[in-house]
């Protein structure tokens, strides 16, 4: 069966090359397709100690925990739940904040502290440590929330309907906080977050001076922390199947990138990919990569179409970094290590032996096209950290 999923090596390096063109012009101006939205928060490198409350909501999920940071970072309490519900129709911002209070009753969080809050949504960062929502993505559609601050007003229904007082609250995205996690393993020259779950994004540091539209920022200088929004980009070489997919979405026209990466996507373009047959309409990465795993159980040419889909989502995150990689070396000519700290059901995902795993996908790509891009002698390291965006978050605020 013909694989319409193949990326050959100058394709790859042609999406390299056009991502980073496009952080180019993000890092100028706003509103750009790759977005480079700065945060506005130096993490410490060392010296972070202190109680934190940690808020992390994901695609699916939202969990609370309190983080105690001394030499190292300990978790004292976490509870989680699952917070599909705020896909369904009618669900309010107080829904919300009624769902993210009862999880906060269920863990013991050290009173008086301040929130990290990891949001996993784009977000424009602002000058005191909130963050504005640019827009829902995920499935989600919250009305009244898109424009404004997403910290304070919960910080405020918090203070007023329990008996915690926060003293504070920082939000950070969900990249942000992989990026700073990562600089608890030093020596790189530099750092990337990386998600690839539900949804996928990247976040790295670069010098402000790189950055014209901050400019006007008044004392601010050094390194900038800045969240892509990569899943937001369109790269080139997309099949018919991913034009399907993106016009049967309910943000036809945006983030074209995650529609052919993401967990939360994969299974669509494989229905795609069979218009004729009828298939579970949940249907997920995971479940594509359990039809690889189990060949015996599905036709023959599903499970090819299954890893192939499942290869071309790695082989598109591993040539993003790639561009990624280039854009930081033009910003220092003498970057040679680079950590990327990665995040993700996806990204993580194992597969049968006879069959290279996604990480191992991604990590052999990125070294082959940055070769074919010309960036040489820089060496990527894929790293993993348990509890990151948790860990990252508790940084960020104590910071």
């Amino acid at each position: 069966m013909k694989n319409q999923f193949v990326l050959s090596d100058a394709q790859l390096a042609d999406i390299a090359n056009d991502l980073a063109a496009k952080i180019s012009t993000g890092l100028q101006k706003d509103g750009t397709e790759i977005k480079c939205l700065p945060t506005y928060i130096h993490p410490k490198k060392d010296g972070i100690k202190g109680e934190a409350t940690v808020f992390d909501l994901g695609g699916t999920n939202f969990r609370v925990a309190g983080i105690s940071v001394t030499d190292k970072s300990t978790i004292t309490g976490l509870a989680e739940k699952d917070i599909t519900e705020m896909k369904k129709e009618g669900f309010t911002k107080e829904d919300l904040f009624k769902s993210q209070a009862a999880v906060l009753n269920d863990v013991k969080v050290t009173p008086k502290t301040a929130i990290g809050y990891c949001f996993s949504y784009p977000a424009k960062s602002l000058p005191d440590g909130d963050a504005e929502l640019v827009q829902w993505t995920k499935g989600v559609s919250i009305d009244k929330m898109e424009g404004k601050p997403i910290g304070q007003p919960l910080l405020d229904f918090l203070n007023g309907t329990t008996d915690k007082a926060f003293t504070g609250i920082k939000v950070v995205n969900d990249t942000i906080t992989s990026l700073f996690a990562g600089l608890l393993n030093p020596g790189y020259d530099a750092y990337i977050g990386l998600i690839v779950g539900t949804g996928t994004n990247m976040a790295s540091f670069f010098p402000s001076d790189y950055i014209p539209k901050i400019s006007d920022m008044k004392n601010w200088s050094g390194e900038t922390p800045v969240n892509l929004e990569s899943g937001n980009f369109f790269p080139p070489h997309l099949t018919e199947m991913d034009n399907v997919v993106d016009a049967g979405s309910n943000n036809a026209g945006h983030h074209r990138f995650e529609k052919a990466v993401s967990g939360m996507y994969l299974g669509e373009v494989f229905r795609a990919t069979f218009p004729g047959e009828t298939f579970d309409p949940n249907l997920s990465a995971v479940d594509l990569t359990r039809m690889i795993n189990n060949p015996t159980d599905h036709k023959p040419e599903h499970v090819e179409v299954a890893f192939q889909i499942y290869e071309r989502s790695a082989k598109l995150v591993a040539a993003s970094i790639a561009g990624l990689v280039k854009s930081l070396r033009s910003t220092n000519k003498s970057l040679a290590t680079v950590q990327v700290l990665a995040e993700g059901s996806l990204f993580w995902s194992k597969i049968k032996p006879g069959k290279p795993a996604y990480a191992e996908i991604v990590s052999q790509y990125v070294a082959s096209t940055l070769n074919v891009l010309g960036v040489t002698g820089v060496k990527v390291t894929i790293s993993q950290m348990e509890n990151a965006n948790l860990i990252g978050a508790a940084m960020a605020v104590l910071s």
